[in-house]
């Protein structure tokens, strides 16, 4: 993965808008939370090949970076994106990692369905 560039991200968001496309959303405080602080709550979020549309998509932010994804009756939210790639299978996945390389959510978008 590399550093995002808000340009080349809202370029790819715009390849997938009005596409019927598989989304994997997940943010996570980790199981790594609890053994810093045994007092502290884990957190986690996870959707995985959900099919969504969007007609509208934005990067905002100047790092970590915020995506918002408008759909017909709804948005789809992601903040504290840090790194990309875009794969030889025309996948977008956005990460965003914690300031010791953990991951602390993710963004991915396809037209076809995310593997195991």
């Amino acid at each position: 993965m590399k550093p995002i560039t808000k340009h080349d991200i809202q370029a790819y968001l715009e390849t997938f808008m009005n596409k019927s496309i598989y989304i994997h959303l997940e943010t996570t405080t980790g199981a790594y939370s609890a053994h810093k602080d045994e007092s502290s709550m884990t957190v986690v979020a996870f959707i995985r090949n959900a099919k969504v549309k969007y007609h509208q998509a934005k990067i905002t932010g100047n790092g970590p970076f915020r995506v918002g994804l408008k759909m017909e009756e709804g948005w789809i939210y992601a903040e504290g994106l840090t790194d990309w790639i875009y794969n030889d299978q025309n996948q977008l996945l956005l990460a965003g990692h914690n300031s010791e390389g953990q991951l602390a959510i993710a963004l991915q978008l396809s037209e076809i369905p995310f593997k195991h």
